[in-house]
C-alpha cells in the first residue's frame, strides 16, 4: 500500500500540541493511473501498413507475347512516360508521351484496353519499364492505375537500349 507521511517540523517551541498523523493513501490513484494507461493503449488506432499485392512469375515462360496485345509503358524523368502498342520497330500505336493525370495514363489504358479487346477478344498485356531517371513513386502510380483500370496482366521488366534511345529522342531520359 502506497502512502504519504509528511515529516514533522522541529521547532524550538516548548508547547506540546497534539498533532494528528496525516496519512494519504495513494493506492486508488495508482490504480486509476494504470486503468487510464490501459484504456488509452487499447483504444489507440495504430498506423496500418499500406501494401500492394504484386504477383511475379516463378520461372521462365517460353510462350511469346503477341505484340498486338502488348502495351509498353516506359517511365522517364519529370513525371512523364512514353507508351506504345506493339513492338518499337513496327508499333501498332506510335510512341507518345503522357503524364500521370486522369487524362493521361488512365485514359490511355482504358482506350487501348478496349481497342485490344475489340480486335483480339483477349485482354491487354502491359509491360512497365522504369528507366534509370524515373522515380519509385512513378512506378507505384502506374501500378495504381493498372489496378484502377482492371488490367489483370502486367509485368515490370528491365528497359532495353532501344527504349532508352527513344526516351532520349523524346527528351524524357
Amino acid at each position: 500500500m502506497a502512502e504519504l507521511n509528511p515529516s514533522t517540523p522541529k521547532t524550538g517551541r516548548t508547547h506540546k500540541r497534539k498533532r494528528m498523523n496525516l496519512r494519504v493513501d495513494l493506492t486508488a490513484m495508482v490504480d486509476l493511473a494504470f486503468l487510464l494507461i490501459t484504456f488509452f493503449i487499447m483504444t489507440t488506432t495504430l498506423a496500418k501498413p499500406k501494401a500492394m499485392d504484386l504477383t511475379m512469375p516463378v520461372g521462365e515462360d517460353h510462350n511469346p507475347i503477341p505484340s498486338s496485345r502488348s502495351l509498353t509503358v516506359c517511365l522517364g524523368k519529370n513525371n512523364q512516360l512514353m507508351y506504345y502498342l506493339g513492338e518499337l520497330e513496327k508499333p501498332v500505336v506510335a510512341p507518345a508521351i503522357t503524364g500521370f493525370s486522369k487524362e493521361g495514363i488512365r485514359k490511355i489504358l482504358l482506350e487501348t484496353g478496349k481497342s485490344v479487346h475489340d480486335k483480339t477478344g483477349k485482354s491487354m498485356i502491359v509491360l512497365v519499364k522504369p528507366s534509370d531517371h524515373s522515380v519509385y513513386n512513378n512506378l507505384v502510380n502506374v501500378l495504381d492505375e493498372l489496378t484502377i483500370t482492371d488490367v489483370s496482366t502486367y509485368a515490370i521488366v528491365d528497359i532495353d537500349p532501344h527504349d532508352t534511345d527513344m526516351l532520349k529522342q523524346k527528351g524524357i531520359y
